[in-house]
């Protein structure tokens, strides 16, 4: 037995060995990598501009000291990208960006945001250039900004402009006895259309058509002026598939060249003035960014500008990078309008919406803080349903042209599956002390009296939200129920009807926010702070140095597009209560 026992003891001793020994490990290569940052920039350098991992606007900051620690090589939000080429301008050892076969997973608006920023880089005197093998149409109005193009002899452009498409689920419900049983307000609320229809609405397709369209305008509009080619003409190319060859493209001047990778860095050398057998100097944009300070302005003024990142889906509970949690909001929000130093509040808005109840919360909280200092919303790709519920009480609003937003209107949906069941031989019973103490079973047809409940909170919310509109906007109800109704707008038409005030960037928000609080110099600040544990974020990001991210694992193994659907259904089973949701995603293809 004592053998046995010394056995067990040695055993255990070499697994807490080990277990420090990782550890240990761990955190040296954390400290280790905090030291070298610094990636240093060397003469005559162009930065690649690779957007490959970056999504997010913020990739965050955490409450733990050992989550700080360990997310140093965590990837850079899509703000410090801006950031970073704004200090590239007056950088002298910077002497242009290069753009190399540069896929990325940008919204429309981080597009238009990304390809104007180029624009201003150009103006410094500076030359963007770009190369693909096969360009799709978000990566070519991106790269349309280069002063040359060039694109492989085998390759392909897909410029056709842009499509939505809707799955409707009736059928399959009736077929497998699954059912969605849904209230609404709003007759473009048409994220619960796919499950009441096996076609799309004249609603649906009036508002989407005209989203595309207002897109398209941003976008053609953007190309023919980078590209000097006509308007029309570039329409022309879309409807015709004009560029679909590498001759065809060189041809309507879309591309500049036909050629290969290495005759594509040939031309840079040339232009950096280096010998043909040397390699240029290079820094990635990850690095250059770390390199710079993330402060857009004020050196060492005492004066702040908070930015709130509010993006993902409004969920409720303490909220991540990915998901709106009336938690971190509440503190970001409170800590803005406690802290002396904080003159001002940027709310950055990049949500399709979701709880109605946190939405109202979030509210509050933004409510209060415009009491004492003003609060300019800045929208990314979206801000709608519950992502303009947050926004339309800010002493300002200012969206990207290509910004999704409005979409004012509430829906439930509740799951019953009673013919399912009855098919798979499965029968329930109920015993209840009251009338309505059962409320709502997926097995049972839905009860009359709790829809007619559910219908009177849904109608309530809707009230309310209209009301939080008219109030914040200063219209009547009737003007706000008019372009309500769940219908969805880009910023350029919600300028036209009164949902914003302003179309610009994220760095527009920032200066009308400095100029409401009468400052001229200034420093930012990001929030929220996530209250997240080391376990918990090793445990969903690539705090490990060595490992891939749960998320890049996905990517890598279901592909770009699967990966998205699989998040779609993952956030649509963590839904609760009544929701105000965009009615469905586009992105440019």
């Amino acid at each position: 037995m004592k053998f046995l026992g010394n056995v067990l003891a040695t055993l255990i001793g070499l697994f807490v060995f080990f277990m420090l020994l990782f550890f240990g490990l761990m955190i040296f290569g954390a400290i280790a990598g905090s030291g070298s940052d610094t990636v240093k920039v060397e003469s005559n350098s162009v930065i690649e501009l690779n957007l490959d991992n970056i999504t997010l606007d913020y990739t965050g900051k955490y409450t733990d000291p050992w989550v700080t620690l360990f997310s140093n090589e965590a990837p850079i939000g899509f703000t410090d990208v801006l950031n970073a080429l704004d200090a590239a301008k007056s950088d002298s050892k910077i002497k242009g960006v290069t753009l190399v076969n540069s896929s990325n997973s940008l919204g429309l608006a981080q597009s238009k945001a990304l390809r104007d920023k180029l624009v201003e880089f150009k103006k410094s005197g500076k030359f963007v250039v770009s190369y693909a093998n096969y360009f799709t149409q978000r990566e070519y109005y991106i790269n349309s900004v280069a002063d040359t193009i060039y694109v492989n002899p085998v390759g392909e452009i897909d410029f056709k402009g842009l499509a939505s498409e809707v799955m409707f689920f009736k059928d399959i419900q009736e077929k497998t006895g699954i059912k969605m049983e849904v209230i609404r307000h709003g007759k473009y609320k048409s994220a619960v259309e796919p499950f009441l229809s096996s076609e799309m609405s004249p609603e649906n397709r009036e508002q989407i058509l005209a989203l595309l369209n207002s897109a398209w305008e941003t976008i053609a509009k953007d190309i023919s002026e980078s590209r000097k080619i006509p308007l029309d003409s570039v329409n022309q190319i879309a409807h015709n598939l004009s560029a679909r060859t590498p001759e065809m493209a060189l041809n309507k001047k879309l591309v500049d060249k036909i050629g290969y990778e290495d005759e594509f860095h040939a031309g840079i050398k040339k232009a950096l003035q280096v010998e043909k057998d040397d390699d240029y100097n290079k820094i990635s944009i990850s690095d250059y960014a770390r390199n710079q300070s993330l402060s857009l302005s004020g050196g060492s003024s005492k004066n702040k500008i908070a930015i709130i990142y509010a993006q993902g889906e409004i969920l409720g509970g303490k909220g991540d990078v990915n998901v709106i949690g009336e938690g971190a909001m509440r503190n970001a929000l409170q800590e803005a309008r406690t802290n002396d130093k904080i003159k001002a509040v940027v709310l950055r808005i990049d949500s399709p919406g979701g709880s109605a109840l946190t939405s109202e919360l979030i509210w509050r909280e933004i409510e209060l803080t415009k009491k004492t200092k003003p609060v300019v919303v800045s929208m990314g790709n979206l801000a709608a349903s519950g992502g303009y519920y947050i926004a339309c009480n800010a002493s300002k609003i200012i969206a990207e042209p290509s910004t999704i937003t409005g979409s004012i209107g509430v829906f439930g949906v509740l799951p019953n599956m009673t013919e399912f069941s009855k098919k798979i031989g499965i029968n329930t019973s109920q015993v209840k002390t009251h009338d309505n103490a059962m409320g709502y079973s997926p097995f049972q047809p839905i009860d009359e009296k709790f829809k007619s409940v559910t219908t009177e909170s849904v109608e309530k919310i809707y009230t309310t939200f209209v009301n939080r509109v008219a109030s914040g906007r200063k219209m009547t109800y009737e003007q706000v129920d008019a372009i309500a109704q769940g219908r969805i707008w880009t910023g350029t038409e919600a300028l036209k009807i009164g949902l914003v005030d302003q179309l610009g960037s994220l760095d527009t928000a920032i200066a009308e926010a400095a100029k409401l609080a009468k400052l001229k110099e200034f420093k930012t600040e990001n929030f929220p702070e996530f209250d997240k544990t080391l376990m918990e974020f090793l445990n969903d990001q690539n705090g490990i140095p060595f490992a891939r991210s749960k998320e890049r694992m996905l990517k890598d193994e279901l592909g770009e597009e699967n990966y998205q659907t699989l998040q779609q259904l993952k956030r649509a089973t963590s839904r609760t209560g009544i929701q105000m949701l965009l009615p469905f995603e586009i992105r440019i293809q």
